[in-house]
């Protein structure tokens, strides 16, 4: 009895650590979309003007002269228009090297972020960056040999996997970018132009995070199916638990053969133990996961739904497991319940 009780403990813990990794997986393939829909948010826009054959403004730096705003002001549907310089980035913060954001914009204007500690941009020099940047208001850092010093912080805003965002004005970004010459990426407006000049190419925001994502389908494919991969290794520790069980039990499944219970009946009572280990197992994994988190370097968004699947999966999984003991049990002759087995 006490063996049995080991072994179940130990399913539940192989187990629930197999289930808190797909919950893991799917919020590190959750974060992928949704650090791309905060970002997009965060520059506060509704449309975007590039140059046509450009993909989008993360995933691409294509450039138009400044002039360009003023032509897309004019535009029907387009309220307001501003410019913005939006490029990936080497960032160097004390001694580290990290990839960052770089989005230019006018302090105060169009695309300006609010950030949630310290202050907005009011001067060439300052940047307001993401958290995962590691440089507190007040530090600096620096991009192409220009130093910037953080005003401001936004927690959340990154981008191709927990990239920081860092916000600069855009004379700044100009100057990183392009020399200093009148030259933008993209044009941002308030209200979303209906109509394109010749050259000039329309996005929504909807559009831009489609683009955006494009480039990570690869890592996004594949965290799903190291996922499904993972359900099938519970699967397996739950399976191997109920067998070893079925074993244990031949002498019961016999008796019970012999008072006449069904096949049925005894399946269910097979799945109710390995239901039993399962949902145990699923509530271990949503505690692990949480506990878990902060190890992984990548941003883990796990989402309400995988919560609320992780017990339906449970249950599947354990009526799955328990058809490799089926066929043990209802094979018992049930003459070993009169004699030695």
């Amino acid at each position: 009895m006490r063996g049995a009780r080991y072994l179940r403990l130990i399913a539940v813990l192989g187990a629930g650590l197999v289930f808190a990794m797909t919950l893991l997986l799917a919020g590190m393939a959750a974060s992928f979309h949704a650090e791309i829909k905060r970002t997009v948010s965060a520059v506060g826009v509704d449309g975007w003007v590039l140059p046509k054959g450009t993909s989008g403004p993360f995933t691409a730096v294509g450039s138009l002269p400044v002039s360009a705003v003023a032509t897309v002001g004019t535009l029907p549907g387009a309220h307001a228009a501003g410019p913005v310089a939006i490029a990936p980035e080497a960032a160097k913060a004390g001694s580290r090297y990290l990839r960052v954001t770089m989005i230019g914009a006018p302090a105060g204007g169009l695309g300006a972020v609010t950030p949630s500690r310290g202050q907005r941009l009011t001067a060439d020099g300052e940047a307001v960056a993401d958290t995962r940047m590691h440089v507190p208001v007040g530090g600096d850092f620096v991009i192409a040999g220009r130093s910037f010093h953080v005003v401001g912080l936004v927690s959340g805003r990154t981008l191709n996997g927990g990239s920081p965002d860092a916000w600069v004005t855009f004379h700044d970004a100009q100057q990183v970018l392009f020399g200093g010459r009148p030259l933008l990426t993209a044009v941002v407006t308030r209200g979303v132009p209906t109509t394109s000049p010749p050259g000039l190419v329309v996005m929504t925001n909807a559009d831009v995070v489609r683009d955006s994502i494009r480039p990570m389908q690869s890592a996004v494919q594949s965290v799903d199916n190291s996922r499904l991969f993972m359900w099938v290794v519970a699967a397996v520790i739950v399976a191997a638990l109920v067998y070893v069980s079925a074993l244990q039990r031949v002498r019961d499944f016999a008796v019970l053969k012999a008072m006449g219970a069904s096949s049925a009946s005894l399946f269910a009572g097979v799945a109710v133990q390995a239901v039993a280990v399962t949902m145990a197992a699923a509530v271990l994994a949503a505690l692990t996961a949480n506990l878990l988190k902060p190890l992984y370097p990548l941003p883990v968004a796990i989402p309400l739904s995988a919560f609320l699947l992780l017990p339906v999966s449970a249950v599947v999984v354990g009526i799955l497991a328990s058809l490799v003991a089926l066929r043990r049990a209802v094979s018992v002759d049930p003459a070993l319940a009169f004699g030695a087995g």
